[in-house]
């Protein structure tokens, strides 16, 4: 019997699927047994690592650690002196105050005794004005500086006015929201200097004709670091800094905690095995100050500024010939706020589609194009068929099944075995990814929270994981369309002492 035409095409589109599927699962246990060999290798490292010798060194290169605030006067003043205490020997902290219309200047200025000063402000990058810059008078704050400018509309403007400001070869791009860990500088650096230590390598054994052991230069350089972010709803948190931490309590926060510990102990720690790191979150990221400038900076128009500066920092690597390396560690350097419900949720949901879909456009040279190495071959296509792709793909999947139930061409037995199997294999996946977060560190005190997180696992498939492609897509209609979209005032209420108020 001759199939028809739409046959034909409901049987192709069965076939590509297939493949997509298969691939996407092989993808994933990849990840899976890379990050664990990454997390066991860090975990020996680390055992012989004494931080206090960084710690203690006049050689410990400089970091800046930049903070852009837009009307962040309920939290601002915790926020700034929990960076002031991290341990680490050289370091600065700039809060860029992007034209607030609260009273986070007037804090600052008040609780850290700011005056206006002379200040030889470089713009390497452009940004919005800058109008002021404050330092204290007190030296217990000798560390802080403060850039109040015009308001830019996006965290990415505020960041690159902090990289003109900085003084040191390194910066540490954060949210004033977060709550950083006091040795974050000390580890995060780290795969740096070990990389600038091997610079020359001994290879091989002694040569037959001079008897010598031969060298080879090592001139890759590491642009940007990474570590896990974990969502600090329902922890305890006192001055500043987290006394206990607990999975969160509200449905949309718990979610997010389980999804961020696979996308970063299980997901980017595999990236890293491979130097195929996809992007540095805003939320914490260490970078290569030169590098940063040479590639602009953060492009204060990008809805995925994060991602967008890892990716030209590495074209422009790569354009230049020169080898680069982006490194994570596992174990969770910073706790931010998740959004707290449905609302505020979908805003940055939609926001993180947008910006996906300009990468995929900016960018799109590099995909497939054997000149950028990984980025072109490995990162790129991933992008665009895993991530990018995945929710267009799933969407139509769903009216194709609507479509051969409704005519009658379904294959019941096969079709619940196959979506059994799916269901299965994702929560095999994010249960390795806790499995994985806690042989790095037991970050939770009892086995009922870690078990109770894990149920999440169950339930994802059917109440998140639905929110998540929805709102992708709604990101990829105001793309496509050009609806007029504002970064987002994620409506922060501030730090209680028992629990951090979840926000974004």
């Amino acid at each position: 019997m001759e199939l028809t035409f739409w046959q034909k095409v409901g049987y192709f589109y069965e076939n590509i699927i297939f493949v997509y599927g298969l691939a996407l699962l092989g993808l994933y246990a990849l990840l899976a047994i890379l990050s664990f060999i990454g997390i066991r290798r860090f975990q020996k490292r680390n055992t012989y690592t004494d931080y206090t010798k960084i710690l203690q060194s006049p050689l410990a290169p400089g970091i800046s650690i930049i903070a852009p605030a837009f009307n962040e006067g309920v939290t601002i003043i915790q926020n700034v002196r929990s960076l002031l205490t991290l341990n680490y020997p050289r370091y600065e902290v700039i809060i860029i105050n992007d034209g607030s219309t609260d009273d986070t200047l007037e804090k600052l200025i008040t609780e850290f005794e700011l005056t206006e000063v002379a200040f030889a402000y470089n713009p390497r990058i452009q940004t919005q004005p800058v109008k002021r810059i404050f330092k204290s008078t007190n030296s217990a704050y000798d560390k802080l500086l403060v850039v109040d400018k015009v308001n830019g509309k996006c965290k990415a403007d505020g960041a690159n006015a902090g990289i003109n400001a900085s003084a040191f070869d390194y910066f540490l791009c954060t949210d004033v929201d977060c709550i950083i860990e006091k040795d974050t500088l000390l580890k995060m650096i780290k795969p740096f200097m070990d990389e600038q230590n091997s610079t020359i390598k001994t290879i091989g054994a002694p040569c037959e004709e001079c008897g010598y052991q031969h060298t080879i230069e090592n001139n890759q350089r590491v642009i940007a670091t990474g570590a896990t972010l974990r969502v600090a709803n329902s922890c305890e948190i006192d001055e500043g800094v987290i006394t206990r931490i607990r999975p969160p309590q509200k449905l949309i926060p718990r979610f997010q905690e389980l999804e961020y510990i696979r996308s970063y102990v299980l997901g980017k720690m595999g990236w890293s095995m491979m130097n195929c790191v996809p992007n540095i979150s805003g939320g914490l990221g260490l970078f290569d100050k030169d590098i940063a400038i040479k590639a602009g900076g953060y492009d204060h128009k990008s809805f995925a500024e994060d991602m967008d500066i890892i990716t030209r920092m590495c074209t422009y690597m790569i354009d230049n010939g020169k080898k680069y390396a982006i490194r994570y560690i596992p174990t969770t350097q910073c706790w931010t706020e998740g959004p707290p419900n449905l609302k505020i949720f979908s805003r940055q949901r939609t926001r993180w589609g947008r910006g996906l879909a300009q990468i995929m456009k900016i960018h799109k040279k590099a995909i497939l194009n054997p000149k950028y190495g990984r980025l072109g071959l490995v990162v790129f296509p991933y992008n665009l068929f895993f991530e990018f792709l995945a929710p267009i793909i799933e969407f139509t999947g769903i009216l194709y099944y609507i479509y051969i139930i409704i005519t009658g061409q379904i294959n019941w037995h096969f079709a619940l075995i196959l979506l059994l199997f799916v269901y299965l294999y994702s929560v095999m996946i994010s249960t390795f990814a806790i499995l994985w977060d806690q042989l790095t560190y037991r970050y939770y005190n009892t086995w009922r929270e870690v078990v109770g997180l894990s149920l999440m696992a169950f339930l994802e498939p059917f109440l998140y994981h639905p929110l998540i492609v929805f709102f992708a897509l709604r990101g990829y209609v105001f793309f496509l369309f050009g609806t007029k979209q504002k970064w987002g005032n994620m409506q922060r209420q501030g730090f209680a002492k028992k629990e951090m108020i979840p926000q974004v």
